[in-house]
């Protein structure tokens, strides 16, 4: 099995695309900053995932990889909030992305809590 195949690095796919589209609205004064910034840590989240699922062999590799895609996943929930409060997302896009990044959150952890599963 491939990391593509994982249901956490899917769904953070999903969510980073989800992101790009919603962003593409972002003011122009915001190119190099918010919009900059949401866009990587979402993308991040699965460069992380492919990262540690070729790291599996090692589990403390493995784990800290994970780590780091929980990380950047939740910088992506803080860009989320600065979006809704800067009025470029509705509350309801916000909503619905923070419960998809919480979702993912869910399956990071599970990953980093039974690295045994996935190969290491």
């Amino acid at each position: 099995m491939g990391y593509k195949k994982l249901l956490a690095y899917q769904k953070g796919f999903h969510l980073a695309m989800d992101i790009f589209e919603v962003s593409k609205s972002f003011p122009k004064e915001e190119t190099y900053a918010l919009t900059d910034q949401i866009r990587r840590s979402s993308r991040s989240v699965c460069a992380n995932i492919g990262e540690a699922y070729r790291k599996r062999r090692y589990e403390k590799h493995f784990i800290s990889k994970l780590t780091d895609a929980d990380s950047e996943n939740s910088e992506t929930q803080v860009w989320l909030e600065f979006a809704e409060s800067c009025q470029y997302i509705s509350a309801d896009d916000k909503r619905d992305l923070i419960e998809g990044s919480l979702e993912i959150g869910r399956l990071l952890q599970y990953m980093i809590n039974n690295p045994g599963k996935f190969g290491v």
